[in-house]
C-alpha cells in the first residue's frame, strides 16, 4: 500500500509507466515531449534485455515480493502504459482489472490484437482504453526481407546452396529470372505491403495487391478486395503476404488461392502463419505451382520439430525475425513519443487496434 501511495502522489495531469525493458536515453526522449508528464521508470523492476529490442526481456528474471508489488503499484498509478504489463495476455488483463484510471496502452508489437484477444478480456472491458500498436515501425525491415525472398526465389539461391553443399558444378548452366519487368501481388495493402511495394518498384516490378477497402493507390496497377485476389494472383510472378492473423484470414491462402498461381511462382510470407495453409502450400511446392517459399512466420511458433517446412529444399525458413532491427527500441519510442504528443492534444490516436476484428 505505501508504494502505492507513494506512486500516486507523484502523479500530474499524465503517468506514463515503462512496462516492458528501455534504454534509458530512450525513455528521456519520452520525458521530453512534455513537462507535465510524469514518467515513470523503475529499470530494476524490468527484466534485461537479451537482444535489441527485446521487449519480454530474459526469461530467467524474477522480482521479489516486494519488487512485484512496487512493479504493479507503478503501473496502477498510470494513465498511460509503454508496452503490455510483462509484455503478457495475461499482464493485460490483470492491468484492465485493477487500474481503473488506465487510458491508453502502447504494444510493441505491429500485430498486438493477438495478444488483446488471449488476453479474454470482455469487449466491455476492452473499450474502456485504447490500444495502439507499433505497426509501420516494422514496415521497412519488413519489406527488405520480403524482397529478400523475391529475389532469393528468382535467383535459384535454394538450388545454389545445394550445390554448394554438395560442392557440385553443374554441366549445364541454368539461368535465373529478370525480377525487372515481373509482376508481384501483394495480400495486405497497409504500410508494410506499400512499403513492399515500394522497393519491387524500385527492382523494376509492376505491382499490384488487395486490401479491405478496394481504393485506386498511387504507383498500385490494380487493387482488388480478398474477392479479387485469385484472378490477381494467376498474374503475378510473386506473392508477399503480409496480412494480420484474423477470423476474415484464417487459411486464406488455400488450395484454390495456390492453384490460381502461374507454376513457379515465388510466395513470401510476413504477415501471420495463419493466414497459410500450410498442407496446401507444401502441395503446391511439391507439384510446382509455387517455386520457392521463403517464411517468417508460421501457424504454430516455433516451428515444430517435425514440420516438413524445415526440410523442403524449396523453403526457407526465417523464426519470425526479419522485423527485427537494432534501431526498433528507438523506433517505437519515436513513434510513442508522436502517439503521446497527439493524446496530450486531444487528436485520435493511430493504428488502434480493432477490438471486434483484432488486428
Amino acid at each position: 500500500m505505501l508504494a502505492i501511495r507513494q506512486y500516486s502522489e507523484r502523479m500530474t495531469s499524465k503517468t506514463v509507466a515503462i512496462a516492458v525493458p528501455l534504454e534509458a536515453e530512450l525513455v528521456d526522449r519520452i520525458r521530453a515531449v512534455d513537462p507535465s508528464v510524469t514518467v515513470l521508470y523503475e529499470p530494476d523492476l524490468l527484466p534485461p534485455e537479451r537482444f535489441p529490442a527485446d521487449h519480454a526481456g530474459d526469461p530467467a528474471f524474477t522480482r521479489t515480493s516486494e519488487q512485484e508489488e512496487r512493479y504493479w503499484a507503478m503501473l496502477n498509478s498510470a494513465d498511460v502504459l509503454y508496452g503490455f504489463p510483462n509484455e503478457s495476455p495475461a499482464g493485460l488483463a490483470r492491468i484492465a482489472a485493477e487500474n481503473p484510471k488506465l487510458e491508453w496502452i502502447h504494444a510493441m508489437a505491429a500485430g498486438a490484437g493477438g495478444a488483446a484477444k488471449a488476453s479474454g478480456l470482455s469487449a466491455a472491458a476492452l473499450q474502456k482504453f485504447r490500444i495502439t500498436t507499433s505497426a509501420g515501425v516494422h514496415a521497412l525491415p519488413l519489406a527488405e526481407f520480403a524482397a529478400l525472398g523475391i529475389l532469393n526465389g528468382f535467383k535459384r539461391s535454394a538450388e545454389l546452396a545445394q550445390d554448394q553443399a554438395a560442392k557440385a558444378w553443374p554441366d549445364l548452366r541454368v539461368p535465373t529470372r529478370l525480377v525487372n519487368g515481373s509482376t508481384l501481388v501483394v495480400s495486405g495493402l497497409g504500410e508494410i505491403g506499400l512499403e513492399t511495394a515500394r522497393i519491387a518498384r524500385a527492382l523494376g516490378m509492376k505491382v499490384s495487391g488487395s486490401k479491405r477497402s478496394v481504393e485506386p493507390i498511387e504507383g498500385i496497377d490494380q487493387v482488388v478486395d480478398n474477392a479479387g485476389l485469385p484472378a490477381l494472383l494467376a498474374t503475378a510472378d510473386a506473392v508477399v503476404n503480409t496480412l494480420p492473423g484474423t477470423e476474415y484470414t484464417e487459411k486464406l491462402f488455400n488450395r484454390e488461392l495456390f492453384a490460381a498461381m502461374k507454376p513457379g511462382t515465388t510466395f513470401v510470407n510476413v504477415g501471420r502463419g495463419t493466414v497459410v495453409d500450410e498442407d496446401a502450400l507444401l502441395e503446391a511446392l511439391d507439384n510446382g505451382q509455387v517455386g520457392y517459399a521463403c517464411l517468417d512466420v508460421f501457424a504454430v511458433e516455433p516451428l515444430p520439430q517435425d514440420s516438413p517446412l524445415w526440410s523442403h529444399p524449396k523453403v526457407m525458413v526465417s523464426p519470425h525475425t526479419s522485423a527485427l532491427s537494432a534501431a526498433e527500441n528507438r523506433l517505437i519510442t519515436e513513434r510513442f513519443c508522436s502517439n503521446l504528443r497527439i493524446f496530450l492534444d486531444g487528436g485520435d490516436l493511430p493504428h488502434v487496434v480493432d477490438t471486434v476484428h483484432f488486428y
